[in-house]
């Protein structure tokens, strides 16, 4: 199965992470066992990703608590910042913070999937495109690395539109992160900006349904986190 994905495409094999995975699935998982298997999920999902997209190099010494000097290591690239696409990217911020050794900038982009033309829709974006302040302009540009992170990608509409904004806002690398993932779907996403995205999925069902749901899937994963009712 993974030979017919593209080369930047990646479906985790832990067993870990597949059996938390199939504990998601379960209807009868409430909103908080939900939100601690997402985390949980994510932070599997985010090893596998971040290890391959990052490097650790010597940059300075310290001193251990025996008198003893050792090197420091920090990340490369530096400039990183965590996407979540609302809502449901919420629930995989935590576990991407705590991988990271640093306090990075998150920003937010918000997109829904119309139903009847499944094409994805803007209604929020906090990227900085128009901050001024010099004292900051480094925090403020575009970043190196872009980790997005949501749940689900079904039909593939929702990623694309959020890989399309990033590339507008002239990152230089993407890693998606995402809990499950329709075959479809993920391969769309992949193709769209393949030099420039790398895509790791928690796991894959083949198909969606005619709603755009992935079979069998998670259901709404949003709902499932914050107990709503979808519209």
């Amino acid at each position: 199965m993974a030979s017919e994905l593209p080369s930047n495409a990646h479906v985790s094999q832990h067993p870990c992470l597949r059996a938390k995975l199939a504990q998601l699935r379960s209807q009868s998982t409430n909103a908080r066992e939900v939100k601690s298997l997402i985390h949980d999920i994510s932070l599997i999902a985010g090893c596998e990703a971040l290890g391959q997209a990052l490097q650790a190099t010597p940059t300075r010494k310290d001193t251990s608590p025996l008198g003893y000097d050792y090197g420091v290591d920090t990340l490369v690239p530096s400039k990183v910042s965590i996407m979540p696409i609302l809502r449901s990217g919420l629930g995989m911020v935590d576990a991407l913070q705590t991988l990271l050794p640093e306090p990075v900038p998150v920003h937010h982009l918000g997109l829904f999937r119309d139903k009847t033309t499944m094409t994805a829709v803007e209604y929020y974006n906090n990227l900085p495109y128009h901050r001024t302040s010099q004292s900051s302009a480094a925090a403020e540009g575009p970043s190196d690395l872009a980790i997005l992170v949501d749940p689900v990608v079904a039909t593939g509409a929702t990623a694309c539109a959020a890989i399309d904004t990033l590339k507008e806002w002239s990152v230089k690398k993407i890693i998606m992160i995402c809990v499950i993932c329709s075959k479809p779907g993920l391969q769309r996403a992949a193709e769209l900006w393949p030099e420039g995205v790398e895509i790791w999925a928690g796991g894959m069902d083949e198909t969606c349904d005619d709603m755009g749901m992935i079979k069998p899937g998670l259901g709404d994963v949003g709902d499932r986190l914050f107990l709503t009712i979808g519209k």
